[in-house]
């Protein structure tokens, strides 16, 4: 054995070792195993069968939707406080709010899982009070392969009167899911709990028979 062929054959062990090291995934994308577990606080049991108000909402793509149109078909719409931007540290005090913690997590479970959705003949949505600009880098970010709503101006939130909470002097959303179907609110997730398992969760929802 040549010593050319000795070094080549280290350099190639060496870089196959390299390319098999599981990727480091930033903070945001892990869930601590001792997050508290949110409690239904009965905020939501108001929302199944109402119909869906015509609020328009801008999406990450730009387009105007009227909710109501939207409705029409069976979507859902998963709503979550907020995302962090890449690189920042999570505050202490956000992993002691029940169903706080786990926005980026979410959203992949609903990008990894969204072409069985598809096939399950829903639209995807997410949504959050952030704007669009905030929004879009997410997107972009993350790969979704969907669109996020933006209620920065609370008018949908009002209109259905959806939980709430205060952080820092903001108010967000609580992490909820609505699937709409035939212009009002078929199903409401809430609590949802873990975030990251979620879309698991609607799927096989969407997937029990029904007469």
């Amino acid at each position: 054995m040549t010593r050319r062929f000795l070094l080549a054959s280290l350099s190639a062990a060496a870089l196959a070792a390299q390319k098999d090291k599981p990727v480091q995934k930033d903070a945001l994308f892990n869930l601590p195993a001792d997050l508290p577990v949110p409690v239904d606080d009965g905020a939501a049991k108001h929302l199944p069968g109402m119909k869906v108000p015509a609020i328009t909402l801008v999406s990450t793509s730009n387009r105007r939707l009227n909710m109501a149109d939207v409705a029409r078909e069976r979507t859902v719409i998963y709503c979550y406080p907020r995302t962090g931007p890449p690189g920042a540290s999570i505050p202490a005090t956000w992993d002691k709010i029940p169903g706080a913690r786990g926005c980026t997590p979410e959203s992949c479970g609903f990008r990894d899982h969204y072409q069985k959705l598809r096939a399950l003949g829903v639209q995807v949505y997410g949504l959050s009070t952030q704007t669009t600009e905030y929004q879009q880098e997410v997107v972009t970010r993350l790969h979704l392969p969907f669109e996020i709503l933006s209620d920065v101006d609370f008018k949908f939130t009002k209109a259905l009167r959806l939980p709430t909470f205060e952080f820092d002097g903001v108010t967000l959303l609580k992490r909820l899911t609505l699937i709409f179907s035939g212009g009002k609110i078929e199903k409401v997730f809430y609590p949802v709990f873990p975030p990251d398992k979620h879309a698991e969760e609607v799927i096989a929802w969407l997937a029990e028979p029904r007469a």
